[in-house]
């Protein structure tokens, strides 16, 4: 089930409410739906897609979701709306995870990403 970028929109906003306020401390730029499709660089062309990102840059502390990428995957796995509001609050849930760890100056979660992608360049022999 393919959902619009409005309702999209809509339900991003109500699992956004559901974090406590501590999770929003210096994400001055807030979050974002961007339409986009992101790939992931390091995967051959349509196997991994950049869900969301955590960003701390000139610009401010922010996160952003990519529509383009999350609709890849529902139209390539069939997604029920369910699926895509788990979807949404795990990727969200991660990229808070990203803003905490960077406040307190930790990288676990970095480190694990960076293991994930090493785990899948292994497994399909790059």
């Amino acid at each position: 089930m393919l959902l619009s970028f409005d309702l999209v929109g809509e339900i991003l906003d109500e699992l956004a409410e559901a974090f406590p306020p501590e999770f929003y401390q210096d994400l001055n730029g807030g979050i974002s739906l961007l339409p986009e499709c992101k790939e992931d660089p390091e995967a051959p062309p349509g196997e991994l897609y950049v869900l969301g990102e955590y960003c701390s840059d000139q610009m401010g502390r922010y996160i952003n979701l990519y529509y383009g990428s999350f609709a890849a995957l529902a139209r390539r796995e069939g997604w029920t709306e369910e699926d895509w509001e788990e979807e949404l609050y795990a990727t969200l849930a991660h990229e808070f995870t990203h803003h905490i760890e960077g406040l307190a100056g930790e990288r676990g979660l970095e480190l694990k990403d960076a293991q994930f992608m090493e785990d899948f360049r292994a497994r399909n022999g790059e």
